[in-house]
């Protein structure tokens, strides 16, 4: 079973295998620094639907087939799917998984929601509730903006701070073997809340999130940000990356020399315009499913932290003026090597 270190962390008892993954992704996606990576890309944005949010969930089934293709499975073999993703009662999760006919727990952590539901597929694997489960989240950048901010028809000028809505989805298979990479250890965070309202700055509401919840994980396991070869935060972009280091190093510990985020390694920031970065669930899914996993398996990265944030809004909190709490989940993840069992963490 799972156990408990330090106050926060929650220890695997089994190695936890991430057995494989798919990595989904839109037109401007694959246009960047990491699109030969990614499993499938998609010129038409629609992806052939009549509408946005239709096109969303044609992303998750798209990254759970592929997933289930690489892997030789069906459906009937997966005991439970956790899903999510930022639309009203995560329609693109329900609408694109139903027809696989699994066990669906559906997930909200908004764009923390990758680290999330393979934090929820991980503990119900190693306690025994399920052999095999699917972790799977998407964003589009259509459906957000038309969610969160304004109609794209509407054509308003985007401020330094925004981000970009990445089009994308990542499906992963968590299972027991004795092959990673694996999954260590699991951090939930807590909600922090900066009062910050500015809905074109995610950046800034989520980075106290992850500065809390990496403290948090430190603190716990008794290691420092150099054991890790990558701390890897989901979506802060530039501004949200560089106010984490800031907070960090407030208390002592630099993080700056081996943290890179999800949407400063999707976009090209000087090339294509995304101002900040990327962002979305699918921007952490579809970069850690596609090129992180490789590089996991190769080994050429050994351990890691994997950190996704969240901004804890919705279009009626916005609309009366309340602020974006922002929310950070944290998974430590091994390459391929079998678990040492005298290994403090």
């Amino acid at each position: 079973m799972p156990e408990r270190v330090g106050k926060y962390t929650i220890k695997m008892s089994n190695n936890i295998n991430i057995h494989s993954s798919a990595g989904i992704a839109g037109q401007k996606e694959s246009e960047g620094p990491l699109g030969k990576y990614f499993d499938q890309t998609f010129q038409d944005n629609k992806l052939g639907q009549d509408s946005w949010e239709k096109a969303e969930s044609a992303l998750q089934t798209t990254a759970v087939d592929t997933l289930l293709g690489k892997v030789r499975m069906t459906s009937d073999d997966i005991d439970i799917i956790f899903a999510g993703d930022l639309l009203n009662q995560c329609i693109s999760s329900t609408f694109g998984l139903k027809a696989f006919n699994i066990p669906f727990a559906g997930q909200f952590g908004a764009c923390s929601t990758m680290a999330q539901t393979l934090c929820m597929a991980s503990i119900f694997v190693d306690s025994g509730a399920a052999e095999h489960a699917v972790a799977v989240t998407s964003s589009h950048f259509c459906t957000a903006e038309r969610q969160f901010r304004l109609p794209i028809e509407y054509g308003g000028q985007r401020t330094p701070t925004a981000q970009w809505t990445v089009t994308g989805s990542g499906a992963a298979l968590v299972d027991k073997q004795d092959i990673g990479p694996y999954v260590r250890n699991i951090t939930f965070g807590k909600i922090n809340d900066l009062n910050i309202k500015d809905a074109n700055n995610m950046g800034a509401a989520m980075a106290p999130a992850a500065a809390d919840t990496i403290s948090q994980y430190l603190t716990d396991t008794n290691t420092k940000p150099d054991d890790y070869d990558l701390i890897l935060t989901g979506d802060l972009g530039k501004v949200g990356s560089e106010l984490l280091e800031e907070i960090l190093m407030r208390d002592g510990i630099d993080i700056s020399q081996n943290h890179n985020d999800c949407g400063l390694m999707i976009f090209n920031l000087k090339g294509q315009d995304v101002h900040a970065g990327g962002s979305g669930c699918g921007c952490c899914g579809s970069v850690f499913c596609s090129y992180i996993m490789e590089q996991l398996k190769k080994c050429e990265l050994k351990n890691i932290l994997l950190i996704a944030t969240g901004a804890l809004m919705s279009p009626t909190s916005s609309q009366q003026g309340e602020s974006i709490p922002g929310i950070a989940h944290l998974l430590n993840i091994c390459c391929n090597t079998t678990r040492n069992e005298e290994d403090p963490v």
